[in-house]
């Protein structure tokens, strides 16, 4: 019984690494992140709606990134009929920053630090401008 529980709690581990692969994966594009940026601030926008602004970039293009976009889970797309929309679907970005923060330890005091030092280095321009 043990060795089946392990197994499949292995599994599920595996399916969430997964999952976190594509959630990171689909981020690392810079187009695919202004659609979810537009996405926050226009949900349910039609796929049409969606790729004005992304001119030059031409429809098969924004699909393609709506399809990585749509298998990492971080959004949907509901077809009425002729009009698709897209919607953002957080439960994948929310997996990804639960799984940041458990590392956050590690960076959070460099970011300080560098803010500390960044500060100091004003005051001296600032000093010496006067």
């Amino acid at each position: 019984m043990v060795g089946r529980d392990a197994r499949h709690h292995g599994h599920v581990m595996a399916v969430s690494e997964t999952q976190l692969n594509r959630t990171f994966a689909a981020l690392t594009d810079p187009t695919r992140r202004a659609i979810l940026a537009r996405l926050e601030r226009e949900p349910g926008l039609s796929v049409g709606d969606l790729a004005r602004p992304l001119a030059p970039l031409k429809l098969p293009g924004i699909m393609k990134h709506l399809d990585v976009l749509e298998d990492a889970g971080l959004v949907a797309r509901k077809k009425t009929g002729r009009t698709v929309a897209v919607s953002l679907t957080p439960d994948p970005m929310a997996a990804a920053m639960t799984w940041l923060r458990r590392y956050e330890r590690f960076w959070a005091p460099r970011l300080d630090r560098l803010a500390a030092f960044a500060q100091a280095q004003e005051k001296k321009v600032r000093e010496t401008e006067r």
